[in-house]
């Protein structure tokens, strides 16, 4: 689907183009469509302000220059890819503080909804036992792009396993996870396997969710093999699957060329950015972004000679008035 546009309105659209002085019963002609067809998907057109009744004759639809009437659902599509990722942001912060306040709680006394592993063993074990038991799907968050060789061997029979049974498995990787050979391959694997993969530029922290009904989230985000927390409650299990489908709609396919937005800013470049914003040093950009600063520095100086500035102070002010810079509230 082109910006919105089902398969019916764009052919009946290029057909159009093609041929502007087509009325209904050329179009049926054309595309050998009984006439009522024709009506509906010219009406869905009109809909989508691609086509407007004539000044002269108000019961016939002309076409919206294609210049104008395509940048306008071009622009509805990117403010609707915004507001979505205004709300994975806003979800972000809301979940980091539920997690927090778990963790809080289950130090201080344990719960049946929420339980505490110490030591990658116990953490290894639990998640064997989740994965034999998960039926239905599994939800994963791999913030690093780099997985360590015993995280891969040890993920791949789970994987195996609960594919061959049936069960769905959609994991979000960041972008970066192209610059690491082993990972990027297992991911390769894991689409080839059945399973679906997407990337984004950023990702809050590591996190499974086994059947919508548990969820496992290291303690320590910097460290997800130093302990981990294990959550059943409804809501805040409920809450990490918003997140993860939030992201998961804005994420694009593994090995899909990046997307530009209507500046020609990359999902990448355009975190870059927002994050830079905030007042964050590169060192702490690249460890968001799961690059290296070398690579955050050359993307950040490739986006300054695009500005055509001199200073970053320069290209913060430039981004921020050419619309470069998303507003957060």
């Amino acid at each position: 689907m082109l910006l919105g546009i089902g398969s019916a309105e764009e052919t009946v659209y290029r057909t159009i183009l093609e041929n502007p002085s087509y009325g209904v019963t050329e179009l049926s002609l054309e595309l050998d469509w009984p006439v009522p067809r024709v009506r509906a998907t010219l009406d869905e057109l009109a809909k989508l302000s691609l086509l407007r009744p004539s000044w002269e004759e108000p019961d016939v639809l002309r076409l919206v220059r294609p210049e104008v009437g395509l940048a306008a659902l071009l622009a509805r599509e990117e403010a609707a890819l915004l507001a979505k990722q205004q709300e994975i942001e806003r979800s972000r912060t809301a979940v980091a503080q539920m997690i927090a306040a778990y963790a809080d709680q289950n130090t201080a006394r344990p719960s049946d909804d929420s339980e505490s592993l110490v030591g990658i063993d116990t953490i290894r074990n639990r998640i064997e036992e989740l994965s034999a038991d998960c039926r239905q799907e599994l939800l994963g968050f791999e913030p690093k792009s780099a997985q360590t060789p015993e995280n891969i061997l040890a993920s791949r029979p789970l994987d195996e396993a609960m594919l061959g049974r049936g069960v769905a498995i959609r994991v979000i990787y960041p972008d970066s996870v192209r610059n690491d050979q082993a990972t990027a391959g297992y991911a390769t694997w894991l689409t080839g396997s059945g399973g679906r993969v997407r990337t984004t530029p950023v990702l809050p922290l590591r996190m499974l969710i086994f059947d919508g009904r548990t969820a496992l989230l290291p303690t320590d985000p910097a460290d997800s093999g130093a302990g981990a927390v294990l959550l059943r409650g409804a809501g805040v299990v409920a809450a990490l699957v918003a997140l993860f489908e939030q992201t998961w709609g804005a994420a694009g396919p593994l090995g899909e060329e990046r997307r530009r937005d209507g500046q020609g800013l990359s999902d990448q470049e355009r975190e870059v950015l927002r994050l830079l914003s905030t007042g964050l040093t590169d060192e702490a950009v690249a460890r968001r972004l799961d690059v290296s600063v070398r690579t955050l520095r050359r993307v950040t100086a490739d986006l300054m000679e695009r500005l055509d500035a001199r200073s970053r102070f320069q290209a913060g002010y430039l981004a921020a008035s050419r619309g470069w810079l998303p507003s957060f509230p």
